[in-house]
Formats: C-alpha cells, sequence, structure tokens
C-alpha cells in the first residue's frame, strides 16, 4: 500500500448506459497512465469484471470484492490487490457482484451503500489520489450507486449514430443524482472513444458532440486501435502493452489533458 495522505481522494465514476463505448478500456488505461503521477485506486462495480480482467486478475484468483464492500461484509483496506502497474491498486468485481442488483432493491438506503462503504474507509481511502469507479453498462442501482459516492462523472463516448441519444440519457441521470442524492455531483468531462478519421459519420458525431457540450468534451480522442483491443487479452493496459501504439499514446495524452483540468479546478 502507498504511504498514508491527510488529503482525502477524488472520486471519479465513469459510466455509459450504453456498452461497448469504451468504458473499460478508458477506466484501465487512464488509471495506468496517471498512475505516473497520482496514486490511483480502480474499483470494479461491473459484474462483467472486465476491468479487473484486464488488469491481470483473472476471475478465478478474484475472491471478495466490490460485492462485499457495498454489502458492507469489508473494508477497502481488505480487498485492495496490488497491480503490474506502479502505483495502481485495483479492488476487484467478485463473482457475486451479479446478484448486487436484485439484492439491493430490497435493502434500506440502497442507492448510498457504496458511499457508505467508503466513507467507512477513510483511512484506507486516504492513502490514493484518485479512485475510479467503472460501472456496468447500464443505470442500475450499481451505477447509481457509484453517481451517489463520485465526487464526479466521466462519460466515454462512442463516436457513432445514437452517442447523442446516449449521453442524454446519463446527464438525465445525473441531474436527477444531483437533485435528490449528490448534490455536489459534477460531470468531469466527455471522452470521445473509437474514433475513426477516415470514416465521416464518425467526424460529424464528433463536431455535433463538441457543438454541444462545448468545453465538457476533452480535447484528447481515442482513436479505434487494434492494440486496444488486444491488450486485455494478455491481462494487461494498452500502455504495457505496446506503449508506442497509437492508442497508448492516446491515453497518455488523455492523462495529461485531465492533470491539466484538475490543476486549472484547484486554481479556480
Amino acid at each position: 500500500m502507498p504511504a498514508p495522505d491527510a488529503t482525502p481522494p477524488r472520486i471519479i465514476a465513469l459510466a455509459n448506459q450504453k456498452g461497448g463505448v469504451g468504458k473499460t478500456t478508458t477506466a484501465i488505461n487512464l488509471a495506468t497512465a496517471l498512475a505516473t503521477k497520482r496514486r490511483v485506486l480502480l474499483i470494479d462495480l461491473d459484474p462483467q469484471g472486465n476491468a479487473s480482467t484486464g488488469l491481470g486478475l483473472p476471475r478465478g484468483e478474484r475472491g471478495a470484492g466490490s460485492y462485499a464492500l457495498i454489502l458492507g461484509e469489508r473494508t477497502v483496506g481488505d480487498l485492495v490487490r496490488e497491480t503490474k502497474v506502479p502505483n495502481l491498486w485495483l479492488l476487484p468485481a467478485d463473482t457475486d457482484l451479479a446478484g448486487a442488483e436484485p439484492e439491493l432493491t430490497a435493502v434500506e438506503e440502497r442507492e448510498t451503500r457504496l458511499r457508505t462503504a467508503l466513507a467507512a474507509s477513510a483511512e484506507a481511502l486516504s492513502r490514493f489520489d484518485l479512485v475510479f469507479l467503472d460501472c456496468p453498462p447500464s443505470l442500475g442501482l450499481l451505477t447509481v450507486n457509484a453517481l451517489v459516492a463520485a465526487d464526479s462523472v466521466l462519460i466515454p463516448l462512442q463516436t457513432e449514430f445514437f452517442a447523442l441519444e446516449g449521453v442524454s440519457k446519463i446527464t438525465r441521470t445525473i441531474e436527477r443524482i444531483r437533485r435528490g442524492l449528490n448534490p455536489g455531483l459534477e460531470v468531469e468531462g466527455i471522452v470521445l472513444t473509437m474514433v475513426d478519421r477516415r470514416n465521416n459519420l464518425s467526424e460529424q458525431v464528433a463536431a455535433d458532440v463538441r457543438a454541444f457540450f462545448k468545453d465538457a468534451v476533452f480535447s484528447t480522442e481515442i482513436p479505434r486501435n487494434v492494440r486496444v483491443g488486444e491488450a486485455p487479452s494478455h491481462g494487461l493496459p494498452v500502455l504495457l502493452y505496446d506503449l508506442k501504439s497509437a492508442g497508448a499514446q492516446a491515453y497518455l495524452a488523455l492523462a495529461a489533458e485531465f492533470l491539466r483540468r484538475e490543476k486549472r479546478r484547484r486554481a479556480a
């Protein structure tokens, strides 16, 4: 574990109810890139557990994870694992997480279970600078718990036809969470993913998203890249799998832009 720090970490949820938009890929690789400058924890809240697999922790080796955390059975300090990336830790999705959604519907304060669990782990969390929450591709109770617990939400958005419709749903959900459960929740930004500059539609969608959301959209775009798709099968972020690839270089640029935005936020 890293040395403790009195300052609590910023908690950032990566959310989009649409699957296949590069959400988990962005969680893994942005966390990896930021770990060169910050102490980072990635909490896998997706029952598919792809973030855990992509960081080299196979399903059969996970043991207790985010399910045990949400139910209050274990603390962050009990559950975090080291990864192959220096300064990056993982709290995996355990095999029981798939049953969390129906189970949560029957418990009290079901939308705030994760926030309560993280508050109970304040000492362990103080050892990190950033905590990323990789959400399922839905707007169910696991995603709602993440948004209630988070300081901000980062929205990966694929540049394809239904992109704007999808992002409008997540932004409406964020507004509902602000009104009822987490008034301090901010939009960290929108990251355009799977961008193919050879495709006129991809170009048009990117332009439309930037015109509508303006400065909320990160300047850095993540291109379609074979190496990014190959890396998870090796249990590695693309930055460890092929640092020179276009995808790895894009995530390094995204991390740099993230840190510049963070510096401006602190100065404001």
